[in-house]
């Protein structure tokens, strides 16, 4: 066996997964090959041809299964996601967790998102609205939640009938294949999920397929703007979350002891690699002296270490060039003349580390407002007042998600509703939520997944 891995590495260059808390390499996971890629679409439309025909409550059983297999093997798959992209162990419990109920909130729901809507035509009868599965979705994954970005995008597309194939990021390939191996277990046909280790020039040739229905993305702007087009020239559905630089914003009556905690988990969960998480801090005037003092306190007592760990609250970044990169965006920003409150320096030693960073007296111009810091940098930037902060908000080329603080809450809800974003949570931290839609506008992507969009968007609506 080993020498048929040997031959089929040389055959297949692959990519290196490497323990970005120790910098060591973890495994080679080859490409799959032209006849392996097949294989598997084969399988996965031989599969579909028997998932769509079973009703929606054998398919809600099977999530329920799928649930508590996650659950029975939280541990395994916590550490897996810790070692391979570097969460914080807690935080990588969590997040199975998280998953476990989404698989039971799709079992619960998914049969009344896509029941038939009847329409009354008057004398020319009645129109019946059926959601109609259309084959394979191929996902295009990220790592920074290595089950929750896949499940979020497989559980409704599944619920809905339909089959998916994964192309998950490269160095999380351990996690695509234990998640492949929990739907084995669960009892899914074989082949209605698995992962496709392919290259980015194999992506093409997968959309060319006339089997595969459409993709969801979820990836970098330039990554995933590609794939799109992709997409579009094979006339395939897509749904894409991209980038995003979101505003959190504190107006001057907002509580502080529930706004600066706030602040601090939207910016620092899994250290900063968060798509929705709160990337720009505007402060109104004046309380900035007074938040800042107290979020520079937290920022700083935050522990970045072992992800192994139950301590650590900050690991490091999923990849040295990421923390490189960071290290560059902040460096070019105080060389235009922000102020450096807290971090900012790369550790010694082994590792991705970057400790919590915090700078002050940010403008538009810098690159921690223009560009998306994906780690565990906070950039405060203070406004005269409301209609400033909404100002400052919109001057992004992204529009993901936001949040407002205020202790009057009508007049929080008036301003966010002019804050040009895919979701704005009111006196809250963005997160994603079975129960409701999320994606962005502007270059934050276009569709939405979750609550009934995630089946809607890639079914194929009819009126027999």
């Amino acid at each position: 066996m080993m020498a048929n891995a040997a031959e089929n590495v040389l055959a297949h260059p692959g990519s290196l997964s490497v323990n970005p808390a120790t910098g060591e390499t973890v495994a080679l996971h080859p490409w799959l090959g032209e006849r392996e890629v097949a294989e598997a679409v084969d399988a996965a439309s031989a599969a579909f041809d028997v998932w769509r025909d079973i009703s929606c409550a054998d398919r809600g059983a099977a999530l329920r299964r799928l649930g508590q297999t996650l659950e029975q093997r939280s541990e395994l798959l916590a550490r897996l996601i810790s070692v391979e992209m570097g969460k914080p162990i807690g935080r990588a419990r969590g997040e199975v967790a998280k998953c476990a109920a989404l698989c039971r909130w799709y079992a619960d729901h998914a049969q009344r998102l896509i029941a038939d809507e009847r329409i009354d035509m008057g004398s020319d009868g009645e129109a019946v609205v059926r959601y109609r599965p259309l084959g394979i979705v191929l996902a295009v994954m990220p790592w920074n939640f290595p089950l929750w970005q896949v499940l979020r995008a497989a559980v409704p597309v599944l619920a809905g009938g339909n089959a998916m194939l994964l192309k998950h990021a490269d160095n999380v390939q351990g996690c695509a294949k234990a998640l492949a191996d929990c739907f084995g277990a669960a009892g899914f046909p074989a082949g209605l999920f698995a992962n496709v280790h392919v290259s980015r020039d194999q992506i093409a040739p997968l959309l060319a397929d006339q089997r595969i229905v459409g993709v969801s993305v979820t990836a970098g702007t330039a990554a995933g703007g590609a794939i799109a087009a992709e997409a579009g020239r094979n006339l395939k559905k897509s749904v894409l979350e991209l980038g995003g630089s979101d505003p959190f914003i504190v107006l001057a009556d907002a509580d502080l002891d529930r706004a600066v905690p706030a602040a601090i988990e939207a910016r620092f969960q899994n250290s900063g690699q968060v798509c929705i998480a709160a990337k720009r801090l505007i402060v109104e005037a004046p309380i900035a002296e007074a938040f800042t003092a107290r979020f520079v306190a937290a920022a700083e007592a935050l522990v970045c270490g072992d992800p192994l760990d139950d301590a650590t609250d900050l690991g490091p970044l999923a990849r040295a060039r990421a923390r490189d990169e960071l290290h560059s965006q902040v460096e070019r920003s105080l060389a235009m003349g922000a102020r450096l409150l807290a971090g900012g320096r790369i550790p010694d030693g082994p590792g991705a580390f970057y400790p919590a960073t915090v700078l002050t007296g940010v403008t538009p111009a810098m690159p921690v407002f223009r560009e998306e810091t994906f780690g565990p940098v906070a950039a405060i930037i203070v406004a005269d007042d409301g209609d400033d902060a909404v100002r400052l908000a919109n001057d992004s080329d992204f529009g993901l998600s936001g949040a407002i603080w205020s202790g009057d809450r009508a007049r929080a809800t008036t301003l966010a509703r002019r804050i040009e974003t895919g979701a704005v949570h009111v006196n809250g931290v963005p997160v994603s939520d079975p129960r409701v839609p999320i994606g962005g506008v502007r270059q934050s992507g276009y569709g939405r997944e979750l609550s009934h969009f995630g089946m809607a968007l890639l079914h194929n609506v009819g009126m027999p």
